[in-house]
């Protein structure tokens, strides 16, 4: 089936910059407003009116206010889109739904306007698992009618039926209310909670039967919802993994199937009563054959022939049915049929089985309860797959060799064990877990005996990192065996699950702040799901508001005398934060450290209290910590209270225009620039790295305090006396061969390589890593540090010459272990240079990156303290000579260290806690 082509949004018809200047309108001048209206305006008076009819609710609020040039109301309108959602609004009206903002007289628009149509109060309901118990069908899920609260049962009364296709026949259901906080998330806005919408339905198949007798049919799924005007109705929607997430078939009665799934996103129930059935299977000789299981029914009778044909062309032959001595039904295929790759790496390549009756009648071969799949190995490499899918159908695959596990389980320790059966070549193999949304992989080695079984151990919540054990991240991980210390993961062997065992999972296990889970999807591909470390009850952009809430209550307790840290949003325990605390912890201050940790990422002092990020716990404890210290920008409903301090170190020399002087650009986002005044202005202090960047500080963030132009705290390592003995640890944990010199690669991000439209961006990897490995790899290390925003895996990086050191959390360890810095506009030059040691800028899209992206504070191409080279040739040929490169750009580089690299004397730490404790007094 051809994929369905994106439909045109109804407000495309608008002119894109006149959306624009709407969405920026509250940031916009009183001159831009008057633009504003008056394009508007004369837009309007010829827009199609049907067309402006078809604008959901919110947009026809806003363009009708537009229209009349009602200000006001209009930015109260746009500042409730902005908390809330663009498709979320306050319903008003039981018989005749409107649309009811807050601080908008609804009456006094048209009724064309706020009134609200049939199908914008849609049905959002999603199954959430669909398991059998007890011969019944039990579905769970969630079905709330949008933007009609769902947070009391006693509001929900639900009802429920199975309706046959084709017919008029209707079973009733009995839907049982359940809570579903899972529903206020996934519905992805702050105004409503969804909570009581959970349902939970149990279908006993047997009362799909017509006369007593079971009858081939369609039933679908239906759920009604009252809501203002009139009854709604829906049907659940599949996830996209594990139960609810893919179709399931289950035998009933000799000769009777119910299958259980989703179509056009709609559940429905299907029986099928098929004349035959695939029994089994084995290896007879050169052959595959399958055993043929006739029903007892009315239904049933033998087959004629099996048909197999390739999909996409090729093999298309059918094979007789034959009866043995003791009355088996069989089919033989040789498996040289079968085996049509001319490779070993060739995609899989599958088979499309269907039975052929004597009167010319047809179906697709399906297994019977109890079929066992299973592969077997032929020559080049490949195997034979026999196995089955979610509604049961008979799978055959001509496949690269897989793991398939067919034993699993979780110790008490919290060890997940899967053992299996692997028939390739599994010399030099590791267990490679990836993850499904960040590519970010972790590779642990696993048991692989003589006889085809392997056996797979991972502990998720002691997962080894270059700063000591670390929970596993949250996300999907897929497991894989690849060749040790490959990085390319095209040749990856996916590990699945034997298919009759689908039902075994969710495998779960509670760790110490998260759920695991090993689940499933496409069927048979298994992973390893860690949860979030957030309790359920502060997940989603509803519990986040009302969090925020409770943070405004809890400025009212009393200070803690603590400090709590915020580093990079807690991805890490770096940077200048924590040399604050580890100068605070060397003094001895009296105080409580709490450290903010993202999803369990950052690796602490053993004894130091975390706080997961915007958990309930950290929102209390910004409340109530008496000091903050953070590196980045804060949320702009934090406020500081006023018998508290707030320290803002910041996190890099700019080079890149920020911040409000980035107004008049493509880059700029007005309505984030005028929060800037306000966020700033929460900070007492605020940390310069240099006399250059200090007034840049106040003009692009408009901070209006006292400025500490001390040095950042985290460079205060270049002039430690320890240095070389932190040097010498940070070798050995990165395993750094002697004798070879270290390159250290830090590539900042492109704001025109991004994944969508999100903060997530691509690495645009222009680095010939095979060319440099050839030509430098005997003397050489590159360590390659992307930036956190980055989301690619880097190709080649493991052992080798190529280092990956992305999670490595501390970058200043790994200026201290650095022979060269190889960078092109990061910040990381501007610390880097502290050390003396050369400095190489890859500047492939200077031009670009300069004129079209971010634009630059100062002459870059004049003031840069090493040579600009935009081929991989011109970076090796100054690798090769660095020390003729460096001495040629010396002069360049002490001007460079004299402007950026000022004060340097190892004691910008202590100025600032000097400066926090002087203010305890």
């Amino acid at each position: 089936m051809a994929p369905k082509k994106p439909q045109p949004k109804p407000e495309e018809f608008i002119p894109a910059e006149l959306r624009k200047a709407m969405h920026w309108l509250p940031e916009a001048s009183a001159e831009k407003r008057e633009e504003f209206f008056t394009a508007a305006g004369e837009f309007l008076a010829t827009a199609d009116a049907r067309k402006l009819r078809k604008l959901p609710p919110m947009m026809r609020v806003k363009w009708h206010l537009a229209r009349e040039r009602r200000l006001k109301e209009l930015l109260k309108v746009l500042a409730f889109e902005r908390e809330y959602r663009a498709s979320s609004f306050p319903v008003g009206g039981r018989l005749r739904p409107r649309v009811q903002i807050p601080g908008l007289d609804s009456s006094s628009l048209p009724s064309d306007v706020v009134r609200l149509r049939r199908g914008e109060l849609p049905v959002k309901a999603k199954a959430t698992e669909v398991v059998w118990r007890d011969g019944r069908l039990v579905v769970t899920g969630y079905a709330f009618v949008q933007n009609v609260p769902a947070d009391s049962r006693v509001r929900l009364p639900r009802m429920g039926w199975l309706r046959q296709q084709g017919a008029k026949r209707r079973v009733p259901l009995r839907v049982r209310s359940r809570t579903e906080l899972r529903a206020t998330r996934e519905s992805g806005q702050a105004l409503r909670s969804y909570d009581e919408s959970g349902f939970e339905v149990v279908i006993d198949p047997r009362k799909l039967k017509s006369g007593g007798e079971w009858q081939p049919g369609v039933w679908q799924l239906t759920l009604a919802l009252p809501s203002p005007g009139v009854v709604r109705i829906g049907s659940p929607n599949k996830t996209d993994i594990g139960s609810a997430g893919h179709s399931q078939a289950r035998q009933l009665a000799d000769g009777v199937r119910l299958v259980a799934g989703f179509a056009e996103e709609r559940m429905q129930l299907t029986v099928d009563t098929p004349q035959a059935e695939i029994l089994g299977h084995t290896k007879v000789d050169d052959a595959l054959r399958l055993t043929v299981h006739v029903p007892g029914t009315t239904a049933g009778r033998r087959p004629a022939r099996l048909r197999l044909a390739q999909k996409g062309g090729g093999l298309d032959r059918a094979y007789e049915v034959t009866e043995s001595a003791t009355g088996d039904v069989l089919v033989d295929v040789p498996l040289a049929d079968l085996s049509v790759a001319e490779s070993e790496s060739e995609a899989t390549k599958d088979f499309i089985a269907t039975l052929e009756f004597p009167d010319g009648d047809t179906r697709r071969a399906t297994v019977r309860d109890g079929f066992l799949p299973g592969q077997y190995p032929v020559p080049g490499g490949r195997e034979i797959a026999v196995t089955t899918d979610g509604p049961g159908l008979l799978k055959l695959h001509d496949r690269g060799r897989q793991a398939v596990v067919d034993q699993l389980r979780w110790t008490d320790e919290g060890e997940l064990v899967l053992e299996g059966a692997y028939t390739g070549n599994g010399e030099g193999l590791e267990l490679v877990l990836r993850h499904g949304k960040y590519s970010e992989e972790k590779y642990l080695p696993f048991e692989l005996r003589h006889d085809g079984r392997f056996t797979v151990r991972i502990t998720p919540d002691r997962m080894a990192s270059y700063d000591g054990e670390q929970q596993l991240r949250e996300g999907r991980w897929y497991l894989s065996f690849r060749p040790e210390g490959v990085a390319e993961n095209s040749d990856d062997v996916p590990v699945k699950l034997r298919g009759d065992l689908v039902d075994q999972l969710p495998l779960n296990h509670q760790g110490a702040n998260r759920l695991y889970s090993l689940e499933r999807r496409f069927f048979d591909r298994v992973f390893l799901a860690a949860g979030s470390p957030l309790r359920e009850e502060d997940r989603g952009k509803y519990r986040q508001r009302r969090l925020r809430e409770l943070y405004v209550r809890e400025r009212e307790q009393p200070l803690r005398n603590a400090v709590f840290y915020n580093c990079y949003h807690g991805r890490q325990f770096s940077d200048s934060p924590r040399a604050i605390y580890e100068e605070l912890v060397r003094r001895g201050a009296d105080v409580e450290h709490i450290w903010g940790t993202n999803d369990q990422q950052a690796v602490v002092p053993p004894g130091m209290r975390t706080v997961e990020w915007k958990s309930a716990e950290w929102h209390e404890a910004l409340a109530r910590s008496r000091f903050m210290v953070t590196n980045v920008m804060i949320s702009s409903w934090i406020k500081r209270r006023t018998d508290q301090m707030f320290v803002q170190t910041w996190h890099g020399t700019p080079l890149k225009k920020m911040g409000a002087d980035l107004l008049g650009t493509s880059k700029a986002n007005p309505a984030y620039i005028a929060t800037l005044p306000d966020r700033f202005s929460q900070f007492d202090y605020l940390v310069s790295p240099n006399a250059f960047t200090t007034p840049i500080m106040r003009s692009a963030f408009g901070f209006p305090n006292e400025i500490l132009e001390y040095g950042y705290p985290r460079n205060d390592v270049f002039y430690r006396e320890d240095r070389e003995e932190v040097a010498a640890r940070v070798r050995k944990a990165l395993r750094l061969p002697e004798g070879k010199k270290v390159l250290l690669y830090t590539p900042t991000w492109r704001d025109d390589q991004r994944f969508g439209t999100g903060k997530k961006f691509k690495l645009d990897l222009q680095l010939d890593l095979e060319e440099l490995e050839r030509r430098l790899g005997d003397d050489h290390v590159l360590l390659f540090r992307k930036h956190p925003k980055m989301l690619n895996n880097i190709t080649g990086a493991r052992d080798g010459f190529v280092r990956d050191v992305a999670s490595y959390a501390e970058i200043s360890d790994l200026y201290l272990v650095s022979d060269v810095l190889i960078t092109d506009y990061s910040s990381s030059m501007f610390d880097f240079a502290h050390t003396g040691r050369p400095i190489l800028f890859f500047t492939y899209d200077l031009e670009h990156y300069r004129d079209d992206l971010r634009g630059f504070y100062f002459d870059f191409t004049g003031t840069s303290p090493g040579p600009l080279v935009r081929t991989n040739g011109e970076l090796i040929d100054a690798i090769r000579t660095v020390d003729v490169v460096h001495k040629e750009h010396a002069d360049r580089y002490a001007a460079f260290v004299d402007k950026f690299c000022e004060p340097a004397d190892g004691r910008s730490t202590a100025r600032v806690v000097d400066k926090m404790l002087e203010w305890m007094k």
